[in-house]
């Protein structure tokens, strides 16, 4: 199957059932990190955890629409839409992440917000160690500067004309153009930056996808909760987009600062 090519089939292959196609595609023992399911591990638990998971998605008519690859040597990051009826009709974003080893890949890690399907948030503890190593580039770090000073001005001028930031809940919460940009940021950095420590990051020149551990908002010290963010550049080399798959509760961080 290949590195890539597992990662990207991967929702695929829960809503049709095939847990051989995702066994094949792993180096070795099957190893999964999913948001809802927490950690699968080897065959026999893979082979569960599909059979749990596609039923699940057929009972809600789930369908998966494929945003963007975004891919190295060592890794590829899948992005996605999972449209679910809950009974109404729910845009779940989802970011899914192979690590490559030889021709298949050692483990898959899953992140998406269970807002849109629980109504909370559930703290997720890190998936991977600080990586001190790792440094964004271009205008990418110039948004992690200005992110992490709370800089809103410095933030909007790193986006297109047009471009969009768009939170972990998706469907309406999307951002789009330097005004409501300005709007948004005023309002979730008003007491103070986010802090994120790097754990990975995928840069193909186009998109950058940061997995970190939140562990700073504004005036909180968080116990480290794991995402990934997804910066796409435009043509200009501002960015086009900025996509969040986390279960941070920003709502309840703004409310207590």
């Amino acid at each position: 199957m290949g590195t890539e090519g597992l990662t990207a089939v991967y929702l695929d292959a829960l809503l049709t059932g095939a847990s051989d196609r995702l066994i094949s595609g792993f180096s070795g023992a099957p190893a999964i990190d999913d948001p809802l399911d927490g950690h699968v591990h080897g065959e026999r638990d893979l082979e569960r955890f599909v059979r749990a998971r596609h039923a699940w998605l057929v009972e809600r008519s789930a369908r998966v629409e494929p945003l963007r690859t975004t891919r190295i040597a060592q890794r590829t990051v899948f992005e996605a839409l999972v449209y679910l009826h809950l009974p109404a009709l729910t845009e779940l974003p989802v970011a899914v992440v192979g690590d490559h080893a030889g021709e298949g890949v050692s483990s898959i890690r899953v992140y998406h917000s269970l807002w849109p399907l629980e109504g909370s948030h559930r703290v997720r503890p890190p998936l991977l160690r600080r990586d001190p190593s790792l440094a964004a580039s271009d205008i990418v770090a110039a948004y992690q500067r200005a992110l992490a000073a709370a800089d809103i001005d410095a933030i909007v001028a790193t986006f297109e004309p047009d471009g969009y930031f768009r939170e972990p809940a998706g469907g309406e919460w999307y951002y789009r153009g330097q005004e409501k940009l300005r709007e948004f940021m005023a309002h979730i950095l008003g007491t103070g930056g986010i802090g994120l420590e790097y754990c990975s990051l995928t840069d193909d020149g186009v998109a950058c996808a940061i997995e970190f551990n939140a562990v700073r908002f504004g005036p909180h010290t968080l116990q480290p909760q794991a995402g990934i963010a997804v910066y796409e550049r435009g043509k200009s080399g501002r960015l086009h987009a900025a996509r969040i798959y986390d279960d941070v509760n920003v709502e309840a961080l703004v409310r207590d600062s």
